[in-house]
């Protein structure tokens, strides 16, 4: 049996293909490599109009990769929409590790002092492999993930894999590419040099949303 490790986790990235769990208590993981994948366009991103409002008022304070860890396990939580997660142990410890390597990030949003949505991902490249995402309370998921956005489009990322398209994620324009396109996207993304925490935020919030805000 092949030793599961972050090392293999990133040379499987970079070949296109990705692990989850049957569920939080599996000892195994899974590779998956679907036919068609699920990407959300940097370039044309689309924020709704009563959500860009919700990110200009700042109900959040937003942070990033200062508790990595503590949002994967938000993300492992078993929800009434999401009653079984694919978040093992193993993939707690592997992607905590890519984080320590600077290989995974997280985009935090707090309030009163508690961490109450946020996302999680791992990083090659001009690539960037969006895992999984958590709110405990209205829009706070939402409010990450254009961050994110805004941020991988100042430090110069060119993909952003979704692995699957869900309604959730079809309100932002996320699509489906053929495995071969997804592919080549990937190889020309993995030698663009990038740069994930040195980004002004509010700088690339107001280059996202443009001149109409």
């Amino acid at each position: 049996m092949i030793e599961l490790s972050a090392s293999l986790l990133l040379r499987a990235y970079a070949a296109g293909i990705f692990p989850m769990a049957e569920n939080a208590d599996s000892e195994e993981l899974y590779w998956f490599d679907p036919e068609r994948r699920g990407v959300l366009p940097l370039e044309g991103f689309h924020v709704p109009r009563k959500l860009r409002k919700t990110v200009r008022r700042g109900p959040f304070a937003l942070r990033f990769d200062t508790a990595f860890r503590a949002v994967i396990e938000a993300c492992a939580e078993p929800t009434p929409d999401r009653p079984k997660t694919w978040i093992n142990g193993d993939i707690l410890r592997l992607y905590t590790e890519l984080h320590e390597r600077g290989c995974a990030h997280s985009v935090e949003c707090w309030s009163g002092g508690q961490l109450v949505g946020g996302l999680y991902g791992v990083a090659l490249g001009g690539a960037f492999f969006g895992e999984s995402m958590f709110s405990r309370v209205t829009d706070a998921s939402k409010v990450a993930l254009v961050h994110l956005v805004a941020r991988l489009r100042a430090a110069g990322y060119t993909l952003l894999d979704a692995q699957f398209v869900t309604e959730h994620l079809s309100q932002f324009g996320a699509m489906e590419i053929p495995r071969a396109e997804y592919r080549r996207r990937l190889a020309a993304a993995l030698s663009v040099p990038t740069d994930f925490g040195g980004v002004d935020q509010d700088a690339a919030i107001t280059a996202l949303f443009g001149p109409e805000g």
